[in-house]
């Protein structure tokens, strides 16, 4: 197997659950209360830009001008692409930008986001790109998933949320991520490899914090 398929089946358990959390299914079935959503999209805002400054720390620690332009280009993918989804959902929901940068994050919000920048600061490229593919990679496929739900991608308020992880462009970037993640790791030892899985296997465990986090409104 590759490097990634083995991420992937170390990881495969939390991301069952994933699926099945009652707030990714309440999407999917448009049964989700909208002021879980909201604090769950105002959460995710503030994640972003910490995620973005992962991504950053990619720049410096990168030795080639490709992969430089590589981690700076997703940097702008977030602030300038991702992020549009939110910036749509908060003017339906008449929220400023202001007014997300005064909500505080929540615990698990800020213990993953810390997680993700101490393994930046400690790695290099290949630990950066472990901490980033879980939550790209497992939105994908969250995405993938609620795409094949009847009525999800036309549902009047969270059809855009589904359309914009099962489209194509946000597909096009994680699979970039996925296939540079198997570059980076190639020809590492055991011992690298099992640093990776940690590392992917304990960020797809924050990914399941933050749903459980958005559906009890943790504060």
């Amino acid at each position: 197997m590759t490097v990634t398929q083995r991420l992937y089946e170390a990881a495969r358990p939390v991301w069952q659950q994933c699926h099945e959390h009652p707030f990714v299914r309440g999407i999917g079935d448009g049964t989700l209360d909208k002021e879980k959503f909201q604090w769950f999209l105002l959460q995710d805002y503030l994640y972003l830009f910490d995620y973005a400054r992962v991504f950053a720390w990619g720049v410096i620690k990168a030795r080639d001008a490709g992969l430089m332009r590589t981690f700076s280009a997703n940097v702008d993918a977030i602030l300038g692409g991702e992020m549009k989804i939110h910036r749509s959902y908060m003017a339906r929901l008449g929220i400023t930008e202001e007014q997300v940068l005064q909500v505080k994050p929540a615990l698990s919000n800020t213990s993953y986001t810390h997680y993700m920048l101490a393994v930046a600061a400690a790695g290099g490229p290949a630990e950066i790109i472990a901490a980033i593919l879980a939550c790209s990679w497992s939105y994908a496929e969250i995405g993938g998933s609620l795409a094949k739900v009847p009525g999800a991608l036309d549902h009047p308020f969270y059809g855009e949320w589904v359309q914009g992880y099962a489209g194509e462009e946000y597909h096009k970037t994680n699979d970039a991520l996925v296939a540079l993640m198997d570059e980076l790791a190639a020809g590492c030892t055991e011992e690298q490899y099992a640093r990776l899985e940690e590392i992917f296997v304990n960020c797809s465990r924050y990914e399941l914090g933050f749903w459980e986090m958005a559906w009890t409104l943790e504060r």
